[in-house]
């Protein structure tokens, strides 16, 4: 699948997010790295990295009004995809903290697909 610029930053800084939302540790560090690696998105990813470093404190409500600017043109399909990734790339460590299951219930409300969520913790 080929994606734009754009919906690479969008991939990366959202994965990048909810993963720096708690702390970021190794396994996660790898998984972003290869991400962007596989996306051939070193600008893109590095942008995210700029993002959340700006303001730690502030970086998921920064994100979350970035985004809901942009995804509000994605189609929900779209949406429930970059929800789902989210979601399986924290389930690479076995686990979702609450924290995390927190902020991508946040952001899956804002998308409207809190039902599709629902769904794909329950399977």
């Amino acid at each position: 699948m080929a994606m734009s610029p754009e919906e690479k930053r969008v991939y990366l800084l959202l994965k990048a997010v909810i993963f720096h939302y708690h702390g970021l540790d190794d396994l996660e560090k790898r998984d972003l790295d290869r991400t962007a690696e596989d996306l051939q998105a070193p600008d893109e990813y590095q942008w995210a990295l700029d993002f959340i470093a700006k303001d730690y404190i502030t970086a998921f409500d920064r994100a979350r009004d970035y985004l809901n600017d942009i995804i509000a043109d994605y189609t929900k399909e779209k949406r429930v995809e970059l929800i789902n990734m989210v979601w399986q790339a924290n389930n690479l460590k076995g686990y979702v903290t609450e924290m995390e299951a927190t902020a991508m219930l946040k952001l899956a409300k804002d998308w409207n697909v809190q039902k599709e969520l629902v769904d794909l913790v329950l399977k």
